[in-house]
């Protein structure tokens, strides 16, 4: 591969380098007509017309140069529009003193040129070659009676030993560019391996961040988990003596006498059945089993909403929350797992809606079938999301909160506990306007859906 793309690479410098000499090989050539006015003003007119014909013999080699296909075409014709001067040169030596005209030295000249071209060996042979046969035709015939001797023989060897001199320049040329490549080719090789290995590190770096991200997450479900399994011990007996209490003494005929005290006793008895709530809920969210398997294990969804709501209702007391989703909605899953994205979901949104001060707040939470999954949306016409970040916001650490404020590592958690499940965390928006989060769980269709408010969720869930 690392061959052809040199062939390639050195083709099309041999086509830009022949083209750039040969249009300043077109303008000495013409230029040479001062040389004509002062040595052969006499040959001027004739020389004129020659120096037009070769110049415009070069320019169709330059055109035919810029359409080449193959790859040694560029080579044959900068040898051609580089022969036409020199066969120019040996007309003019032909017809004025033979070899003495001083217009052998433009013969030299072209060789010498050849050397710098992007040659090959071959190429600088042949030119020289070819210069010194036009070079003696063009004396032999000034002179038909031309003998070895003398002027002559030594311009012939000085044209020998230029040609010489430029293929030996040709040569370490052509090693030079052959190593120059190499070690580019080299460099190259290198730049790609440190680019992989740079993409390596990033997707691990990326892989920690996501490990890290998690252990965070475990730590405070553990320290929830101790948390609520305190709660429910310190709280659940007095609650219990409490709520009994109440009960008895809601069945008393004095208290039944008095309106006000029923109401009163009724009222403590329903906030101490939200306590009880409550801390189930947390015991719910925060002992999640170990190893679980998401498609054996299956839960109602609209249960998993409740909790959340339950759990997030301090937050979101003064925002008007509307449900619309079927009833006993009989998904796969983690339920804890799934729990915690939707109190991520909605934390966000209850965020967004007190950042855009809404005159009406407003939390949507609507599901709908689409076949064999099940779509959840947490909408709010909150702040929206800005285009820029839209692309971004499952990125671990990314985050638009002030310093302290945040991780930025909840929707990215989500995201990962959403696909482990089978299913993808979308999001939709419009900048100041709202945004539509929305996830997808695989539904149980071979189970019956009993009412999930009469169910025993450690029943369902280990079903």
């Amino acid at each position: 591969m690392q061959i052809a793309s040199y062939d390639s690479e050195i083709r099309e410098y041999r086509v830009s380098f022949s083209i750039n000499c040969a249009y300043i090989g077109i303008l000495l050539v013409l230029l040479g007509i001062s040389l004509d006015f002062s040595l052969y003003r006499e040959q001027m007119g004739t020389f004129a017309v020659w120096r037009c014909l070769t110049a415009c013999g070069m320019v169709c080699f330059v055109v035919a140069l810029k359409y080449s296909t193959r790859q040694h075409t560029p080579q044959l014709l900068t040898l051609g529009w580089l022969y036409l001067p020199q066969i120019m040169i040996a007309c003019m030596i032909a017809v004025t003193e033979g070899y003495q005209s001083v217009y052998y030295a433009g013969l030299s000249l072209a060789i010498i040129a050849s050397g710098t071209l992007p040659f090959q060996v071959w190429q600088s042979l042949v030119f020289g070659l070819l210069s010194l046969i036009a070079y003696v035709l063009a004396c032999l015939y000034a002179d038909n009676s031309l003998s070895f001797v003398g002027e002559f023989a030594v311009n012939t060897i000085l044209l020998a030993f230029t040609t010489a001199v430029s293929s030996i320049c040709a040569f370490f040329n052509e090693r030079a560019r052959i190593q120059l490549f190499a070690l580019r080719a080299e460099v190259a090789e290198k730049n790609r391996v440190l680019q992989a290995a740079n993409t390596e590190l990033e997707k691990a770096n990326k892989d920690l961040a996501e490990v890290k991200g998690q252990l965070l997450q475990q730590e405070k479900m553990a320290a929830l988990g101790t948390l609520s399994a305190g709660l429910l011990h310190e709280i659940n007996n007095p609650v219990n003596f409490s709520s009994m209490a109440i009960s008895l003494a809601l069945e008393d005929e004095k208290v039944q006498a008095i309106p006000t005290a029923k109401e009163c006793l009724t009222d403590a008895l329903e906030g101490l059945q939200r306590i009880q709530h409550i801390v189930g809920d947390l015991k719910t969210f925060a002992y999640r089993p170990q190893h679980v398997d998401i498609m054996s294990n299956y839960f109602y969804l609209e249960r998993s909403v409740q909790s959340a709501l339950r759990l997030m209702g301090h937050e979101l007391k003064g925002i008007h929350v509307e449900q619309d989703m079927p009833n006993n909605v009989l998904v796969y899953g983690d339920e804890t797992a799934v729990i915690g994205v939707l109190i991520n979901l909605i934390s966000n949104a209850v965020l967004a809606i007190r950042k855009a001060q809404r005159e009406a707040p407003r939390l949507d939470i609507v599901g709908r079938y689409r076949g064999r999954q099940f779509e959840l949306s947490v909408i709010d016409n909150g702040t929206g999301i800005a285009p820029a970040n839209l692309s971004r916001i499952f990125e671990p650490f990314f985050t638009t909160r002030e310093v302290g404020k945040g991780l930025g590592l909840g929707l990215s958690m989500s995201y990962s506990v959403i696909q482990q499940h089978g299913g993808a965390l979308q999001v939709e928006s419009e900048e100041g306007q709202w945004t539509r989060m929305y996830f997808d769980l695989r539904v149980v269709e071979d189970k019956a859906s009993p009412d999930p408010s009469q169910a025993n969720p450690m029943t369902l869930r280990a079903a």
